[in-house]
């Protein structure tokens, strides 16, 4: 992997340190994950790939949805966050990868869909980042932005407000998606979840 800028150093010191507790802090999440899945309208047979999958939450309803014959990726940064996937067992559901979203190693229009839970928070570079993601998605593909609970909720559990300039709020990321091969197609922001679909323009 290339030498990691700052940000990618602080992103993989942040998630080391609460790997080995991630999945029991948020214990309730697992419906969630099925339910933003679901929605990606995932066919038997597809590829697909959590991006900055950390413990791997996703892939077991990823693999629900592509079926044995499909293929499941999950990328992190962080081999800590992978290490902890592996004990709990989700390395069964997909195959991991040590990568950095912003330079998968994966060939152009090789996905169907990629799922990415709080990614866009931790993106280096977020333009050029969706725009690497998007370039291993076939045109016609789909991307899911998800996070188990809404903007304003997780704002209150950080202690913070909700700012103009959050990437996930609408006016910021519709815009964002367009400059790097997507188009927002679906938009949700409520207390109990935050879901956004796009699809890969051709």
């Amino acid at each position: 992997m290339r030498c990691m800028s700052d940000e990618q150093t602080r992103v993989q010191e942040f998630f080391t340190a609460r790997a080995a507790d991630w999945d029991s802090r948020f214990p309730d999440d697992g419906p969630a994950y099925a339910t933003a899945v679901a929605e990606l309208g995932l066919r038997t047979g597809d590829r697909v790939l959590d991006a900055g999958c950390g413990t791997g939450r996703a892939l077991p309803p990823l693999r629900a949805a592509v079926g044995a014959s499909g293929v499941v990726l999950g990328a992190d940064l962080t081999p800590a966050m992978l290490r902890a996937a592996v004990r709990a067992g989700r390395d069964r559901d997909g195959r991991l990868l040590l990568a950095d979203v912003a330079a998968l190693p994966l060939r152009s229009e090789s996905l169907d869909a990629v799922f990415g839970a709080g990614l866009i928070s931790h993106l280096g570079n977020p333009a050029e980042d969706l725009r690497e993601i998007a370039r291993v998605v076939r045109p016609g593909g789909m991307l899911a932005l998800f996070h188990p609970i809404g903007r304003a909720a997780l704002a209150a559990r950080h202690g913070r407000p909700l700012t103009p300039d959050d990437l996930r709020a609408e006016p910021n990321l519709r815009p964002l998606l367009a400059g790097s091969g997507w188009r927002l197609t679906s938009y949700v922001d409520e207390d109990s979840r935050f879901l956004a679909l796009a699809v890969r323009e051709d």
